[in-house]
């Protein structure tokens, strides 16, 4: 079996989605300001359980210690050496999750529109069970947290997108901090690109996430615990959602096989038998030759 590319086609030089049309654009507009707005108000819904927050606070706590993980404290020590370096933190704790997030999904609709739909079902499958966990689990974020003895970096060096006290916070749920979901959006958003492009440094989109984690838990605005919950999130949704199928190449690729015949083993070459004199009365087998017992036979043909 051999294939072969007809003469003219595009050579393979990145991933890409076959038989997949763009989806309806004022459709998705729709879809996706939908899932926000359900976010938004989703979240609203777990605000003002402070007592069960801090308590639940108190125990995840307690947990990380159990599992020996490090210190929230021992990131935030690194960036609280220079209050540049926390502001850019808290800069892009405060700008990045929601610009970063959306600029992906665009980037995906108009050039892989399958690996589009893919990221956004996940998205949408991560972000429901996130909201579920904050309704069903309030959760105080480690800068509430006494026992912690970490800064509020926000509101101390800013910028900073909660309100000075919960109670009268009315444009965010400061008690949603299980799973963190500007962790897991990042994640998915290094899993998508690395999916949906081919190069050899594609795998350094995972930065984004990697820094993401650094940043939201050196603010203290999220445990541990939180990405890894998160992760876990992601991971369930990844595998209960199909990936689109893929060929190489930036666009798709007519491959054309064809089959090429097995050559049979030549058949031996026969020497064609010489022609043969046609034997007469007057000869018998030997060329030349008169034999007499064919004199009766001649008189009797010649009278």
């Amino acid at each position: 079996m051999a294939a072969g590319i007809r003469p003219g086609t595009r050579r393979p030089t990145g991933p890409e989605t076959t038989g997949t049309s763009r989806p309806p654009l004022v459709r998705e507009l729709l879809l996706v300001t939908a899932l926000f707005v359900v976010y938004k108000f989703g979240r609203q819904l777990a605000n003002g359980h402070e007592t069960r927050a801090l308590h639940n606070a108190d125990r995840v706590w307690d947990w990380e210690r159990a599992l020996q993980l490090p210190g929230e404290g021992a990131v935030q020590r690194l960036l609280l050496h220079n209050e540049t370096v926390i502001h850019v933190a808290n800069t892009f704790y405060a700008t990045v999750h929601f610009p970063a997030t959306i600029a992906f999904l665009v980037w995906l609709y108009v050039h892989r529109p399958a690996h589009y739909l893919w990221s956004r079902r996940v998205l949408a499958l991560v972000t429901t069970a996130a909201l579920a966990l904050h309704i069903l689990l309030p959760l105080a974020p480690p800068r509430m947290l006494a026992s912690a003895g970490l800064v509020d970096t926000a509101q101390v060096y800013g910028p900073s997108v909660y309100a000075a006290t919960p109670d009268t916070d009315t444009m965010a749920n400061q008690f949603a901090a299980m799973p963190s979901l500007h962790f897991g959006w990042a994640l998915m958003v290094a899993i998508g690109l690395i999916a949906a492009t081919r190069g050899r440094w594609r795998r350094l989109w995972l930065l984004h996430p990697a820094l993401t984690l650094l940043v939201i838990v050196g603010t203290a605005n999220h445990y541990w615990l939180d990405a890894l919950v998160a992760t876990a999130l992601l991971g369930a949704a990844l595998y209960l959602v199909p990936r689109p199928k893929q060929v190489r190449g930036g666009r798709t690729v007519a491959v054309h096989v064809r089959r090429t015949p097995t050559p049979r083993p030549a058949e031996p070459a026969v020497a064609p038998e010489p022609a043969r004199a046609p034997e007469s009365a007057l000869t018998s087998g030997r060329t030349g030759a008169y034999d007499r017992a064919d004199a009766p036979r001649l008189a009797e043909a010649l009278r």
